[in-house]
């Protein structure tokens, strides 16, 4: 039985490299969740395989958990589709999409044929593991993770402001009793103009009205 050595990198990602040996009549799903044993992921996730040319144009697809749409224009599943029956090619090459709702795209060589399987080896397995796979964030994680910035960014004021817990108990005790300056300020000023534009003496109106019969 043969053996074939595939090398998957990402797209976007060329320094994460997996390298991973299966027998030439097991099936791209066998492959799909190999890959995402050596990276972590979820390997339940709408993904597809394409037949790919060298310059990693696009063909035939080969699906897991295909939509409706997929089904019934007839697609190949990945469960049902053996390796060697795409392989045209002593470099073939497939374009892999992970996770439609979350896609990740890599690139999929076969860089080579191994003519015996050793018998003490079960297949498929991880021959060569290069990089860290990047980190997916779900609604979850993110909510998670905005959280915990927000309740750091109040500690770091607190500390910027020498903040001890023993302070808090000086606060409670103020009670809102503290003494606002800006009002008295206020208060200040209107008494102030009230002098300037007042001569010293008070008239009311009928002072004012019986100087008028003069």
């Amino acid at each position: 039985m043969a053996i074939y050595r595939f090398r998957l990198t990402f797209d976007d990602y060329d320094e994460v490299i997996r390298e991973i040996d299966i027998k030439s009549n097991q099936t791209f799903e066998d492959l799909h969740k190999a890959l995402h044993r050596s990276t972590g992921y979820n390997s339940e996730k709408s993904s597809s395989f394409y037949v790919s040319s060298d310059h990693w144009i696009k063909g035939d697809e080969i699906a897991y958990l295909p939509n409706q749409k997929k089904v019934d224009r007839g697609v190949a599943t990945m469960e049902k589709s053996r390796l060697s029956n795409f392989i045209e090619d002593p470099h073939q090459k497939f374009y892999y999409i992970y996770n439609f709702d979350r896609p990740y795209d890599f690139h999929v060589e076969l860089v080579k044929i191994i003519l015996q399987a050793d018998a003490n080896i079960e297949y498929p397995v991880l021959f060569k593991s290069i990089g860290e796979a990047p980190k997916i964030f779900d609604a979850n994680n993110f909510t998670a993770a905005t959280t915990t910035a927000a309740v750091s960014t109040d500690f770091d004021f607190l500390n910027e402001m020498d903040f001890v817990p023993e302070d808090t108990e000086e606060l409670e005790a103020m009670d809102g009793r503290g003494i606002s300056t800006s009002s008295k300020s206020d208060d200040h000023e209107d008494e102030s103009e009230e002098d300037e534009f007042s001569s010293g003496d008070d008239y009311d109106a009928e002072d004012y009205d019986s100087k008028e019969d003069y």
